[in-house]
């Protein structure tokens, strides 16, 4: 299995659906190695980034959950480079 550095970054339309973006982040914990968020309380949408390290599976697997929920979009890019696990 290789092991890839990428990120996944979210707009999260509706800010209602911060505990389930929260649920999803602490389940994938395990390959996140930074998060980082700003809101904008005036248009009611937040930015979420993540760096992520871990296999193209759990990175793609995240991102899918994440943008699955209603109001959020997410997407994901992950280097070429990898190292074995």
């Amino acid at each position: 299995m290789e092991k890839r550095i990428g990120t996944i970054t979210m707009l999260v339309q509706d800010r209602t659906k911060t505990a389930a973006v929260n649920s999803i982040i602490s389940d994938f914990s395990h390959i996140i190695m930074c998060r980082q968020g700003l809101p904008f309380r005036d248009r009611n949408v937040a930015v979420i980034s993540l760096i992520v390290e871990g296999s193209v599976d759990d990175i793609n697997n995240a991102c899918g959950k994440l943008g699955r929920i209603d109001g959020v979009e997410s997407k994901a890019v992950v280097t070429k480079l990898s190292a074995k696990i």
